[in-house]
């Protein structure tokens, strides 16, 4: 524990992470700071024991980082005050390297901040692991960066000032996932959420990467972190850090700045609970560190007095064997994965900043206003990239702060006594400001609809006041400002679509969203936008664009709507979304209308550019992942010969995965995926029909393939509990649909009969699914189809499961269409026949069934129904149902009758008794005439009302009996 003798002052380092000696000098230094912490202790514990090994061991962590000779600037991550006294250092001391706190694979791409505007994230993508479990991937780390944080100070400053290097120190992206191993499910980052609770969508543009930031201080001792925020007055650890250490920091020297730092991290390194996996990891990153230091240092001619070395204050109170460049220690860097990393820029929020590294909503922002601020009242003159997007221009006649000198390391002095004992400083209110942000905040409650008023601006400062006096604080700060705003103008109800507490953050700096430049952007990034140049159209902008395509007077645009559907499909909903137009197998819009947001989609369209340098070999890999991969299924891989077909045109692809879908399916033994391959097979043929002179070989193939792996899983279907009616039909509408083409290619129908005569259903839907196949291979009439279901009706025991054959019958329209007259005279026959007690109670189960199992075929029902019951209901109580009316038997066309007033072919009633149906010929001749005519036939029409016993319809063959004679002799029982 920390208070073990080890720790106590005096002892030397030890290999389990002991508090080093101090030396003579430093006892000396910090003697009075001793006294006053020994003091303490002996008041608050009743004597000398743990705690005051706790608070003399932060005396010794600090004199040891004072006295390094290599200089130690401990940072937070985006603190303005830590901003702030690295451009301040940076100026005196003009280091020649800087050892930075940020993974050493990120350093070649830090020069691309250059063409971006600020906050970006530096990315390390791998999508493909080798090393790794492959439920991790994709492998994702950012390290976001922002103009008010101390990182991008020194980066711009080792980047623009000639003869300085920088060099990366921490451990690499790829020991990132090999120290931080995850056991069990990876949790996701809590994300930023609005007053509704809804995440911000800006909150999301580092998606589920792991952050790495430089600083990362917080109380890891629960307990310790709520005793500061109560006694703090606070309601979060942010508001706490701006008001407890940003503040007094801003206008403090650069030793007071340091030995502060390094007492916070000391404390929270003291007092962080036993987490061995997570002390592990940054004992490891320490000794990687300063490793890496001493490599550097002793490859070059480097002066560790010419160096600074930029890491997190919890680093910074190291306690390891191998701390400092003197140090050393059997540390050795294992060997990274054989994973392959991409790097790249992606643009970055406040608000995905804040979810990444668990900061308040909002802080983010402050933090830049206090920026700001800090910049103003100090006159120091930041580093800025050269040619930074979105940088302000400094002023020539802007003048720095004087340079200061600071002591060498073996001279500092203690300022920690000075700096802990003296009292808040009051300062005169900054009346200015104040008065300037309640304006401005009652300016914009207005215009999102709240009713405020100057005298609301009066009350959002005085009440600013005395929450600060309330609290104990010399000023009102951000923190107080917005919860007066709160309570004075938002009262009880929102009008607007934001909250007061949100208008706060807006006009303290809002959300602001990087970008990152088109010269930073991959070469897949770029060229998506070079093609898409002749929509003239500023595409990397955030926000919704509306294209407009007339491919019929520009064909130069079909370019354009070839990329725009490939990122359809390829990036997230949203980024291109069609409004008009569509694009299907065959079938080609002469005109689109699309709404574009890749600016504020950048994220995922740098990540396409990890995957390859080009939309096309993207798809084609994914596509290839897609049917290749150990999940793959024969209707996914269909999906992916469409989409090949689509996308990328040309046939190589196409019949390179339409053979693997050949594969898959001969290893499949479910009939899962069955509706969905049927659908996209009759898409394909229906395509290659048309498009192609003949289909091609492994559609053929498919369909032999199939019509035998279907016939054999057939009867295990009907009887397999897993197993839908939906599946079990779309078997059969396979083997029906596809039987001529599959007879054609030498497959046998007895196959097929045979499967058919051994199921064996015992549900009732599946039973009605066997007897419309019976009825669409000839083993069942429709007659007895009819008598089968006027047995169910009239069987009191079957009636209630009768929506169930219903249900059934409606699902064989899939394999036998030609049925549609069938079901809808079962479902008359039901209305018409069932007593009122025994319907209404059935009605409520026909619905739900019907609706639940057989949504998509209704339709089919109710175009039959309209084809047969009354177009008016006037004429329905005098309307005889077709089925009442025919004759026993069925007509040899499958339902089409002749008897006098029945439907004939093709809906068309045959006039006249006795079915001659000549009336009409006879009373418009002129069609048969020209027809004779054209033939050279000539002759006179008989009399319609001559003698009925003469000949009818037989004058030709008594003309012409050759053809009579050749069938006779063809038949000799004649």
């Amino acid at each position: 524990m920390t208070g073990s003798p080890q720790n106590a002052p005096g002892r030397a380092p030890s290999a389990n992470g002991s508090a080093p000696a101090s030396t003579s000098a430093g006892q000396a230094s910090f003697a009075a700071l001793r006294e006053q912490l020994h003091e303490a202790a002996t008041a608050f514990a009743d004597g000398p024991g743990a705690l005051e090994g706790i608070l003399l061991g932060m005396v010794d962590d600090v004199d040891r980082a004072v006295r390094e000779p290599l200089e130690i600037f401990p940072v937070c991550h985006h603190s303005p005050a830590s901003a702030l006294a690295m451009a301040r250092r940076l100026r005196e001391k003009q280091p020649k390297v800087v050892y930075l706190e940020l993974c050493e694979d990120m350093g070649p791409l830090l020069g691309e901040l250059r063409n971006c505007r600020l906050p970006v994230a530096v990315q390390a993508f791998a999508s493909d692991v080798d090393g790794f479990p492959a439920e991790w991937a994709p492998l994702s780390v950012v390290a976001p960066v922002t103009e008010a944080s101390a990182e991008y100070q020194a980066i711009a400053y080792a980047l623009d000032t000639p003869g300085v290097e920088l060099v990366l120190v921490d451990r690499s992206s790829d020991h990132v996932f090999q120290w931080d191993s995850r056991h069990g499910k990876r949790t996701p980052q809590e994300a930023s959420v609005a007053a509704d609770g809804v995440p911000e969508p800006e909150a999301e543009l580092h998606g589920e990467a792991v952050g790495v930031g430089i600083g990362d201080l917080r109380p890891r001792f629960a307990e310790l972190e709520e005793h500061l925020l109560r006694h703090g007055k606070v309601r979060h650890w942010s508001e706490w850090w701006h008001q407890y250490v940003e503040v007094p920091l801003g206008d403090s020297d650069h030793e007071a700045y340091r030995q502060v730092m390094f007492l916070v991290g000391s404390l929270f390194r003291r007092l962080a609970p036993g987490d061995g996996d997570r002390v592990r990891v940054d004992e490891d990153r320490e000794r990687y560190m300063w490793t890496r230091i001493r490599e550097h240092l002793a490859a070059g001619e480097a002066d560790p007095e010419d160096c600074l070395y930029v890491c997190g204050a919890f680093h910074a109170a190291s306690r390891v064997e191998e701390f400092g460049v003197a140090g050393g220690g059997p540390f050795t860097i294992s060997p990274r994965s054989a994973t392959t990393w991409q790097h790249g820029l992606i643009p970055s929020s406040h608000a995905a900043i804040e979810a990444q590294l668990g900061l308040a909503p909002g802080s983010v922002s402050i933090a830049a206003t206090q920026w700001a601020k800090n910049l103003k009242r100090t006159r120091v003159q930041p580093y800025r990239l050269a040619g930074q997007d979105g940088a302000k221009k400094s002023r020539a006649t802007k003048k720095a702060a004087p340079a200061v000198a600071a002591p060498p390391p073996e001279a500092a002095d203690d300022r920690l006594s000075g700096f802990l004992r003296r009292p808040p400083v009051l300062d005169t209110l900054d009346e200015a400001e104040l008065l300037g942000w309640s304006v401005d905040i009652v300016r914009a409650a207005r215009r999102s609809g709240y009713q405020a008023s100057t005298a609301d601006a009066i009350a959002v400062f005085e009440t600013s006041i005395l929450l600060a006096g309330m609290r104990d604080r010399a000023r009102p700060t951000p923190y107080d400002f917005q919860d007066a705003a709160v309570t004075c103008i938002e009262k009880d109800a929102v009008p607007g679509r934001r909250d007061v507490r949100r208008l706060v953050e807006i006009m303290m700096g809002g959300d602001r969203t990087g970008r990152v430049g088109y010269d930073a952007l991959p070469p897949l990034a770029r060229d998506v936008h070079d093609r898409l140049a002749l929509l003239e159209l500023k595409l990397q902008q955030r926000g919704v664009r509306r294209a407009l395509l007339d491919l019929n007077s520009r064909p130069e645009l079909a370019a354009c709507s070839d990329v725009l559907w490939m990122l359809r499909r390829l990036m997230p909903h949203g980024a291109a979304r069609p409004i008009m137009g569509e694009r299907r197998l065959g079938e080609r819009s002469l005109q689109e209308s699309w709404d574009l947001a890749l600016g504020t989609h950048q994220r995922a369209l740098i990540e396409l550019g990890y995957e390859g340098v080009s939309i096309e070999q993207v798809l084609e890999q994914r596509l290839r992942r897609d049917a290749y991969g150990p999940r793959a299924t024969t209707a996914g891989v269909l999906a992916a010969v469409e989409d090949a077909t689509l996308y990328l045109g040309g046939r190589r692809l196409a019949d390179e995965l339409g053979a693997r879908a050949l594969e898959v399916l001969a290893a499949e033994r479910t009939v899962d995926g069955a509706p969905e391959v049927l659908r996209r097979l009759r898409a394909l043929l229906a395509y290659y029909r048309t498009a192609e002179p003949v289909l091609p070989p492994w559609v053929e193939s498919f369909v032999k393939a199939g019509y035998a792996h279907y016939c054999t899983l057939l009867p295990t279907a009907f009887t397999d509990e897993d197993a839908t009616v939906g599946q079990v039909a779309a078997m059969l509408g396979f083997l029906f649909s596809m039987e001529g083409l599959a007879l054609s290619l030498g497959c046998d129908r007895a196959q097929l009969e045979l499967a058919v005569a051994q199921s064996r259903p015992t549900d009732p839907e599946r039973t009605a699914l066997l007897w419309a196949a019976q009825v669409q291979l000839g083993a069942l009439s429709r007659a007895g189809l009819r008598e089968r279901c006027g047995a169910l009706l009239a069987n009191p025991l079957v009636v209630p499961a009768y929506p169930r054959y219903l249900s059934g019958f409606v699902h064989a329209l899939v394999p036998v269409p030609g049925l549609s007259d069938v079901v809808v005279e079962a479902v008359s026959n039901a209305f018409g026949r069932l007593p009122d007690p025994v319907l209404l109670p059935w009605l409520p189960s026909l619905i739900t069934t019907l609706r639940a199992g057989a949504a998509d075929l209704a339709p089919v029902l109710i175009r039959e129904a309209g084809r047969v019951f009354p177009a008016r209901l006037a004429a329905l109580d005098t309307w005889v149902p077709p089925w009442r009316e025919a004759p026993e038997g069925d007509a040899p066309d499958g339902g089409v009758r002749a008897a006098g007033g029945v439907r004939a072919a093709g809906g068309v009633r045959a006039a006249g008794a006795g079915g001659r149906g000549t009336a009409l010929l006879f009373a418009h001749p002129g069609t048969l005439d020209a027809v004779a005519e054209l033939l050279g036939c000539y002759g006179t029409w008989a009399d319609p009302d001559g003698d009925p016993s003469g000949p009818a319809g037989a004058a030709l063959t008594s003309r012409h009996p050759d053809s009579a004679i050749a069938w006779e002799s063809l038949l000799p029982d004649a």
